[in-house]
């Protein structure tokens, strides 16, 4: 009715169409041709409306015909709304090249263009307003491979390039310090904290510590290998010499014989499972998870830290409204030192709600840590659960769980993100307060 009409539309018959865009109920067909008859009398209506609605479409059927449009019309003006859109996860992990987002950037600019306009999109997100989409863009990279291009990127900005930019200034400054980026939102948080100057000491001694490091170990680091590169600089410097295998057997020699035990529930999807041996991983183990559990071993040799985390422990098992947790690092001596952090709120007895204070501790820290100890022989919750590995996928720290198996022994697993799980055997209470004998 509206396209027949002689007269220019009014305006609630424009906004009855442009809300084709994202009301449903309507047939596709017809709200396709809605919107190309509003690019013909009105294009600063249609492209305000699919600027803040494209981002939003979760019917894959109707975002795929939606980009379609914009290809076809050639609507170039979108393009920051098909990266905002193509930020977003697609269930069923579609990958990234058959995007329906993709290939409308693809069609309209060309070969090559697509990862071009993603990167200037994360440049040109400068406003406060636009801390949604910098975090999607930085994903997106990611997700689209070439870590060590993107690395080059930002190290190509120059600091004056940078200074508006509210993520840029301390990602140019750990590319060029360190030789790596972060990979995700926690982790471009945790650059910030170190960026501070109130961090200025941790910052020149994780630079020196990885400056002696050779340029293929430098590019492969994380943002969690930094506190460990710099803690083994420190402590063990003979350590930052050894290669990944030597490291591997040091640790297999300290692990083999050692008794393990494992998570029976651990809360995964069916059909999921992660083995906790050393072996099993050995291709994902990164040079800088070898120089950690290496540094794990070493503090856990240390009597005050068993004699620590034991009494810690007992503790925790008397309390029946949380898990226990903490931080273990350096302290101003050189030495390792466990730090306690009360939760953040108390839910029950196995789990820990890490507070902002353990966070800030944490980015400077080796290991973040918690513990299963509901009760003495408690080995067959002996690893991390769902929850556990989600925190690591999320945080992307180093963590280690203690889990008691008797009065005297306690569990030890090493694990991080995407599923590496360690299971580094057991610990003994100290023979000074050992308990029963």
């Amino acid at each position: 009715m509206l396209m027949e009409q002689p007269d220019p539309p009014r305006p609630d018959g424009i906004d009855a169409v442009q809300g084709l865009a994202y009301r449903p109920g309507y047939e596709q067909g017809m709200r396709l041709e809605g919107l190309a008859w509003l690019a013909q009398v009105d294009r600063e209506t249609l492209l305000t409306t699919l600027r803040r609605r494209l981002p939003r479409v979760s019917d894959h059927a109707w975002l795929r015909a939606l980009c379609e449009f914009v290809a076809e019309h050639n609507l170039v003006e979108l393009d920051e709304a098909l990266v905002s859109s193509w930020g977003r996860p697609w269930s069923g992990n579609l990958p990234d090249e058959q995007r329906p987002e993709y290939l409308a950037l693809l069609q309209m600019h060309g070969v090559g263009a697509p990862e071009r306009i993603v990167w200037e999109t994360f440049l040109s997100a400068t406003r406060p307003s636009q801390n949604g989409i910098r975090f999607r863009c930085w994903d997106l990279l990611h997700r689209l491979g070439g870590r060590n291009r993107l690395i080059e990127l930002v190290s190509a900005e120059t600091e004056s390039d940078s200074d508006g930019h509210p993520l840029l200034k301390p990602l140019h400054a750990a590319a060029i310090s360190f030789g790596t980026v972060p990979w995700n939102r926690e982790e471009v948080l945790w650059i910030h904290k170190l960026a501070d100057p109130s961090r200025a000491d941790f910052w020149e001694s994780a630079e020196a510590a990885t400056a002696a490091i050779s340029p293929e170990r430098r590019g492969a680091l994380e943002i969690r290998d930094l506190p460990i590169v710099a803690a083994a600089a420190t402590h063990r410097p003979e350590l930052l010499a050894a290669s990944s295998g030597q490291l591997y057997t040091q640790i297999h020699r300290r692990t083999a014989n050692q008794r393990h035990f494992r998570e029976q529930d651990p809360g995964f999807l069916p059909g999921k499972d992660l083995d906790h041996r050393l072996s099993s991983h050995r291709d994902q183990l990164t040079w800088g998870d070898l120089l950690a559990i290496s540094m794990a071993l070493e503090a856990l040799d240390a009597p005050q830290i068993r004699a620590h985390v034991f009494h810690f422990a007992d503790r925790d098992l008397m309390d029946e409204t949380t898990e226990y947790g903490g931080i273990i690092d350096l302290d101003e001596a050189g030495r390792f030192n466990v730090r306690e952090f009360p939760p953040r709120i108390r839910v029950h007895d196995r789990r820990f709600e890490a507070p902002q204070q353990m966070f800030d501790a944490g980015y400077t820290g080796l290991f973040h840590f918690h513990n299963h100890v509901e009760k003495h022989r408690n080995g067959a919750h002996a690893g991390p659960g769902a929850g556990d590995m989600a925190y690591a996928d999320n945080t992307r720290a180093n963590c280690l769980l203690f889990t008691f198996v008797d009065e005297n022994t306690m569990n030890v697993d090493y694990y991080r993100h995407d599923g590496v799980l360690v299971d580094l055997g057991v610990i003994l209470r100290p023979m000074t307060t050992q308990r029963g004998g």
